[in-house]
């Protein structure tokens, strides 16, 4: 008669204090037949320590003893032929008594599915023998409790993370999300703390080592000596809404730029500020562009009004907030930035913190659209003759166009300036012959986005709004024809 195969459980035991270990794992392990469990070499198995609480006397027991964790070996197929060969012969050990018609549980600390040894088994067995898996309290769940902080809220964005990753790679994950567990520590811990001062976030950092358990250990990240970090352990940055809390008493204005419009185009740095503010204070137009966290206050305003908008941002400050200031592209070209640190520099305000971050600026966005008309020396100059005299900005424009530069043209015209690009284009061309290329870019980065390239003589002021930004070639800049159609750039060498 031949022996029904019996079943493999997967069964998660939580972090580490047996009170958590789930009902149903507890059934399931003082019913199966075998208790199977991982160990380094040293023997001692934190999770059969764990189960212990649940076994019965009579089952028989699989130690699976790894070969290799952090030390050197001699396996021909190195580090990773060992632990691979030691993972078929476990996968073949249970294998047996799984064919003997036994019922096997192998033990996984926190959730057998998630960072966890079982996994290698699962994939082993799984579609030789019947299987089932049974979820547990993970370690980053049990770091949540112990620092009694939320990981995240409503839409924001939880990311679990390795320790061994690079550092770089590291960093810009950090920056790309909202709230964050790595995982791994031990021997990365250096690293793991390298990544958070390299994405801005090693001062929100906490560490937890031994969640759950009578060794727990809950500190601040910086304050951990990198030797006594055993590899049960997780550091996380929580949930902005608890930064935003604890910065509720240090005021700061930080001004972001955005980039030109596209959301690809704002940097990690800038989204990290944008989620630990209290405040967002901008142009209505820019604020539509940021979501808006929980316990967020959003102040729009008009886009005339700069000096009173960063003396809001700074007043807000001042009473303990932490303001971000949103500008679109670069917040240092044409924008916020030199706004809010010229009524920085009152009496009033002298005792708040400003910080500028950079973004995508539109100049930079509309020549990549069309090659490198940029390619080589060039001046950005604003039409805009509201907060200068028109003299200025011709006088400007005529200087630019005789040292032969190639221009990068903002705001060139509105609803209440009509005539301005067309007195440039006269300006420009007493100095550049009729065929220089001209690149339009019109809302570069949105959905209406257009870009297209005239010639000097050609451009129509009629065609050209407060959303186009226009860079007028020098007398070097070309149209070329390549593989991905006509192109314009500007040579880096100069007859």
């Amino acid at each position: 008669m031949s022996i029904a195969p019996g079943k493999l459980w997967g069964v998660g035991i939580g972090p580490g204090d047996p009170e958590l270990v789930t009902v149903k794992a507890a059934r399931v392990i003082g019913e199966a037949d075998v208790v199977a469990f991982h160990s380094a070499q040293h023997g001692r198995s934190i999770s059969r320590a764990i189960a212990s609480h649940y076994m019965r006397d009579g089952q028989l027991e699989e130690h699976l003893v790894y070969p290799v964790t952090t030390e050197g070996t001699d396996h021909p197929g190195g580090y990773q032929g060992a632990i691979d060969e030691f993972y078929e012969q476990s996968a073949t050990r249970l294998a047996g008594h799984l064919q003997a018609g036994r019922s096997v549980v192998l033990l996984a600390e926190g959730d057998p599915l998630f960072y966890s040894s079982y996994m290698h088994m699962h994939k082993r067995l799984v579609d030789r023998f019947d299987v089932e898996v049974v979820p547990g309290v993970t370690s980053v769940s049990a770091a949540s409790a112990a620092l009694a902080t939320p990981l995240v809220e409503r839409d924001e964005v939880f990311t679990v993370l390795p320790g061994t990753l690079p550092v770089d790679e590291l960093a810009r994950r950090l920056r790309g999300t909202d709230a964050a567990a790595i995982m791994k520590l031990g021997r990365t811990f250096p690293n793991v703390v390298a990544a958070l001062k390299l994405s801005g976030r090693l001062d929100e950092a906490k560490y937890i080592e031994r969640a759950s358990t009578e060794r727990q250990r809950v500190l601040d990240v910086a304050d951990v000596e990198n030797s006594t970090v055993p590899y049960f352990s997780i550091a996380v940055v929580p949930s902005p809404s608890n930064n935003r809390a604890a910065n509720a008493c240090t005021g700061e204005v930080v001004v972001v730029g955005l980039g030109p419009g596209a959301d690809e185009w704002t940097t990690d740095e800038v989204r990290v500020e944008l989620a630990s503010a209290t405040d967002l204070v901008g142009y209505v137009t820019y604020l539509d562009r940021v979501r808006l966290q929980p316990g967020q206050i959003r102040h729009a305003s008009d886009n005339k009004v700069e000096s009173e908008r960063a003396a809001f941002a700074l007043d807000l400050a001042k009473r303990g907030k932490r303001v971000v200031v949103v500008s679109s592209g670069d917040p240092g070209v044409f924008a916020m930035a030199a706004a809010v640190i010229e009524v920085a520099a009152e009496p009033e305000w002298c005792g708040v913190p400003v910080r500028v971050v950079p973004g995508m600026t539109a100049a930079n966005a509309v020549a990549s659209r069309v090659g490198a008309p940029l390619g080589h020396d060039y001046a950005v100059i604003s039409l805009s003759d509201r907060l200068k005299p028109w003299d200025v900005v011709a006088t400007r424009l005529s200087a630019v166009a005789a040292a032969d530069m190639a221009i990068a043209v903002y705001n060139p015209a509105s609803k209440s300036r009509t005539w301005q690009v067309a007195a440039m284009r006269d300006i420009v061309l007493e100095h550049r012959g009729p065929d220089t290329p001209v690149v339009i870019g019109r809302a570069v980065g949105s959905d209406e986005e257009s870009v297209r390239t005239v010639r000097l003589a050609a451009l129509d002021p009629e065609e050209i709004d407060m959303r186009c930004l226009l860079i007028i070639g020098s007398s070097q800049t070309e149209i070329v024809r390549t593989g991905s159609g006509d192109r314009v750039y500007t040579s880096r060498r100069y007859p």
